[in-house]
């Protein structure tokens, strides 16, 4: 990260995603203010069916971040209610049912997300990688942050391993930032560097690029001379689109 001043030309200017049927990056929401229909195909509650619900739940956020009215679906055939409490404990925004979808609403733009290999008809395709997990079973969601943390931590198209390692690292980066976040929050508000919003907007509209989001956040904690209330702001905005929660903790610190 540079000097904060003057802020860089965005790498991106909208939201792109790579189109898995043909390898190209297509704008998101070509239409401005357009309806986008986000539809996630899930079936069956596994670990991999949830990194597609999240990283749709994610898609939806970045657009309407940018200004973009979306309309989010689920479609599927098995564990629908199991998936969709699962879906609920992880943060991620209720889906109407796609099961009896007719013409739409006119949408500029659809967007399918599914899980890699699975062939979805019309619209781009947004192709999820599977979760290697100890087994296919039910995931514990006993600490529904650190799952959605694993899982968000890797980019969409590589393969997780989650494992009881992974998560508990994940346990403790988002307990550190929590507390650091209600350290934060106690000393006056700053606004987030132009520099650094502009980065976070580069690096998520680049086909939701979540590692590069998270390393601006761990390099936004250190960064000499920004003031507290300039790191709480950017950690605030931030979670706009990864839906940590990593406000949780303010007001619990003596």
């Amino acid at each position: 990260m540079h000097a904060y001043g003057r802020p860089p030309a965005y790498a991106q200017a909208v939201l792109r995603i790579i189109d898995a049927r043909t390898g190209e990056p297509v704008e998101a929401a070509p239409a401005r203010r357009g309806l986008t229909r986000v539809e996630a195909h899930a079936s069956g509650l596994t670990p991999t069916t949830l990194r597609v619900l999240l990283f749709s739940d994610l898609l939806v956020r970045a657009l309407e971040l940018g200004g973009t009215p979306v309309w989010s679906l689920l479609t599927g055939e098995h564990e629908q209610p199991e998936l969709r409490s699962a879906a609920r404990a992880l943060g991620i925004r209720p889906f109407e049912d796609g099961g009896d979808l007719g013409s739409g609403l006119g949408e500029a733009q659809v967007l399918h997300v599914a899980t890699e290999g699975v062939a979805e008809p019309g619209g781009v395709l947004v192709a999820v990688a599977p979760v290697d997990a100890p087994t296919a079973s039910v995931p514990d969601l006993s600490d529904p942050g650190a799952l959605r943390l694993a899982l968000l931590s890797h980019a969409r198209d590589l393969p997780v391993r989650l494992d009881a390692e992974g998560l508990e690292e994940a346990r403790r980066t988002l307990a550190h930032w929590r507390g650091s976040v209600a350290g934060w929050a106690r000393l006056p508000s700053r606004p987030v560097p132009d520099e650094v919003r502009a980065e976070l907007r580069a690096a998520w509209e680049d086909d939701l690029n979540v590692p590069e989001v998270l390393r601006v956040l761990r390099r936004v904690e250190t960064w000499p001379d920004l003031p507290d209330g300039a790191r709480f702001e950017t950690y605030a905005y931030a979670d706009r689109l990864l839906g940590l929660e990593l406000t949780r903790d303010i007001g619990s610190l003596a």
